[in-house]
């Protein structure tokens, strides 16, 4: 195994994890007796901790090293989600929510940092193609999390049999994981204990959140919207998800080489106009086919705009690109998980279709400052020579 498939193994691991965990959400609501609502209270104290994580532990690994912190973040998350069923009751849950949450945060800020230094030692972009791993391991874990329901596994077992495949697997595969080198113009400076965006940032920040924003539309209300609009049934309603996140992983995964070979900015806003063309199809459509063809558009629109966005990020040299990447991560963080309460509101009160034409704004907004981006490609890390683009 390739030093940067190492890292790739952290985004799936995870995903893995949280994706079993979260198939068994309807499980875990009726064994702690919880409604929506308190259930909901739960899911916002784990996203507290990812805030935190992504806030206040930079210094930490930085001073861990890439090794140790993918031990320890991934371990960590997949120890306490594999926990939370074991409680006796939602209470004593709560903090093993946050505790989760916070390695989670973490482990982002790790898993980045060094696909953008492996990035710089191989002369060509791998960023997409670990975000695409994320999607994979997410996308894997919740088929089996389907299989398993349906045949009643009970959620502790479960959960167990998730945490050991990824403690197996990650010692196997992270014994070996050897820290990048920063590349050769980053920030000299140590990161600063608590990350927060800059004015420069800012553009980065909107380019990375208008596609996660277009994500959780799709993804939490896509089946919604199929059932209100056109009274399909539920595994034609059920498509619109499955189409979206098959597009949006092979997007992903194949990704990396267009952008080597034209550039992030001609990229990116190629991405934004196929996600803009894929929601307004979904807005306007007459026929559900016409629905699912406009929620494939918008899954791979919204494939690789996030992961060049932190690509970008973490290229910058006003600032550690640890720091950059974090305080990236906290914008678009609280983009995805606040964006499809607000655009359940909008669609409560100006009808779906409505909900999924207040996206188009924001996705043109990132349009309009895609020159963010530098139009250069990946630089090599240890004094030798780029490659350059093609073409």
């Amino acid at each position: 195994m390739k030093p940067h498939q190492r890292i790739f193994f952290i985004q799936f691991a995870v995903a893995f994890a949280l994706g079993a965990f979260v198939s068994r959400l309807p499980d875990l609501q009726h064994a702690f007796g919880l409604t929506e609502g308190e259930l909901g209270l739960l899911l916002a104290v784990m996203s507290a901790g990812v805030l935190f994580g992504l806030t206040f532990s930079v210094r930490f690994i930085e001073r861990l090293g890439a090794r140790t912190t993918a031990f320890v973040t991934v371990f960590g998350a997949s120890l306490f989600f594999a926990l939370i069923p074991w409680m006796p009751s939602a209470l004593p849950a709560v903090p093993l929510f946050f505790i989760a949450g916070l390695f989670t945060g973490a482990f982002e800020i790790n898993a980045n940092i060094e696909t953008d230094r492996h990035e710089a030692l191989l002369g060509r972009r791998i960023m997409s193609r670990a975000h695409g791993m994320w999607s994979a391991g997410f996308c894997i874990t919740a088929l089996v999390g389907a299989g398993m329901r349906q045949a009643a596994v009970p959620i502790e077992l479960h959960m167990a049999a998730a945490v050991a495949f990824v403690i197996i697997a990650g010692t196997i595969i992270f014994a070996r994981i050897e820290n990048a080198p920063p590349r050769q113009d980053a920030h000299p400076g140590d990161a600063p204990l608590i990350a927060v965006p800059t004015l420069g940032l800012l553009p980065l920040c909107l380019i990375g959140a208008a596609p996660l924003l277009a994500e959780g539309a799709s993804v939490d209300w896509s089946a919604i919207y199929m059932r209100d609009v056109f009274a399909v049934a539920p595994f034609v309603g059920g498509l619109s998800v499955t189409i979206f996140s098959l597009l949006i992983a092979i997007g992903r995964l194949g990704m990396d080489p267009v952008i080597d070979r034209f550039n992030p900015r001609p990229v990116a806003i190629a991405l934004l106009l196929i996600a803009t063309t894929g929601l307004v199809m979904v807005a306007t459509a007459p026929h559900p086919v016409v629905a699912l063809l406009g929620f494939g558009l918008t899954g791979i629109g919204c494939s690789s705009v996030y992961p060049l966005a932190i690509s970008a990020a973490a290229r910058r040299t006003d600032r550690p690109a640890s720091i950059n990447v974090a305080a990236l991560g906290q914008t678009t963080f609280i983009v995805f998980f606040a964006g499809p309460p607000l655009l359940g509101f909008i669609g409560e009160y100006f009808g779906i279709r409505f909900s999924y034409w207040a996206v188009v704004p924001v996705v043109i907004a990132a349009l309009l400052v895609t020159r963010a981006f530098a139009a250069t490609p990946a630089a090599v890390a240890g004094g030798a020579e780029p490659v350059r683009p093609h073409g």
